[in-house]
């Protein structure tokens, strides 16, 4: 039981980094389904920053770099040059599919999957107090860093959406722009930054895939889980603490596809699952966003 809660814990943590990325778009008012693509993205330069320097803490901050990049330029096709969300984020991940493949094979001279002799993984932190508790220990004690780090970050942006003046402004630029702009809040600067950010946190969700997970890259990593990360978003109310419940399950779904193989049914068909719950979310998002719609016609 405790091997299944630690790596129920371990393999949610990418998707939690995501969904803390995506709940930021969703509160700022952008609908950003280009999770997935920005994840891989972080997971191919983590590892090219490792090849390249044999440093974690470069290979974390190279990740996050090109998060923030990739951010960026989702966010100004969006809310500058007005393209369709949907399909940008489409554009995005399949960008990020393509690039990620052409450049494995430019830089490291291989196809599939790539990795080296020089690249370190995330180092793992053993809590000593837990280590002694039997249970908890075995749970909680000896993941990686930014497994800790992602807990941290589901506290640090609740405090900030809903008890500082900077998160109640984000809010505000998502639920009421027109009243947000009339209060002389600026729109655009907010939806940015959000996206940004967001970009950055997926970058951390790649390279924990590529450096927490194993020590290479390899094509089409992530599979599927920014998607997952969307889910969250939308099935935890664009919320931090939700956020975390709904990656959790995800991350035990995971978990669970590795032990039913072994009891004879086929691991692909579970995974299935999150696919049609992502659907479901799409469409409950849909209609909330066009209920919201109507009600701000008829106002």
């Amino acid at each position: 039981m405790a091997d299944i809660l630690a790596g129920m814990i371990r393999t949610a943590t990418p998707i939690l980094l995501a969904a803390l990325g995506g709940l930021l778009c969703e509160q700022a008012g952008v609908l950003n389904i280009a999770l997935e693509g920005m994840m891989l993205f972080g997971a191919f330069f983590g590892v090219w920053g490792m090849a390249i320097t044999g440093s974690v803490p470069f290979a974390i901050l190279f990740a996050l770099a090109i998060g923030g990049i990739a951010g960026f330029l989702y966010v100004f096709l969006v809310e500058k040059l007005h393209t369709n969300p949907t399909i940008t984020s489409i554009g995005m991940n399949v960008f990020a599919a393509g690039l990620t493949t052409y450049l494995m094979k430019i830089v490291f001279g291989d196809a599939g999957s790539v990795g080296t002799e020089g690249i370190v993984g995330l180092p793992k932190i053993n809590i000593p107090f837990l280590q002694k508790i039997p249970f908890l220990g075995a749970i909680f004690s000896g993941h990686t860093v930014l497994v800790y780090v992602s807990i941290l970050l589901v506290i640090l942006i609740s405090f900030i959406l809903y008890r500082t003046n900077i998160g109640i402004n984000l809010r505000s630029v998502g639920e009421k722009p027109i009243a947000a702009a009339a209060a002389g809040i600026s729109i655009n600067k907010y939806r940015m930054g959000a996206v940004i950010i967001g970009g950055m946190l997926c970058g951390l969700a790649g390279v924990h895939l590529s450096l927490g997970y194993v020590k290479l890259f390899s094509e089409g990593m992530t599979a599927g889980r920014g998607f997952f990360a969307y889910t969250a978003v939308v099935f935890g109310s664009a919320t931090p603490i939700g956020a975390l419940i709904a990656s959790m399950v995800f991350g035990l779904a995971e978990t669970f596809t590795y032990r039913v193989q072994q009891m004879g049914i086929p691991g692909p068909l579970v995974l299935t699952v999150p696919y049609l719950i992502t659907i479901l979310a799409l469409i409950t998002r849909s209609v909330r966003f066009t209920n919201k719609q109507k009600k701000v016609k008829q106002i």
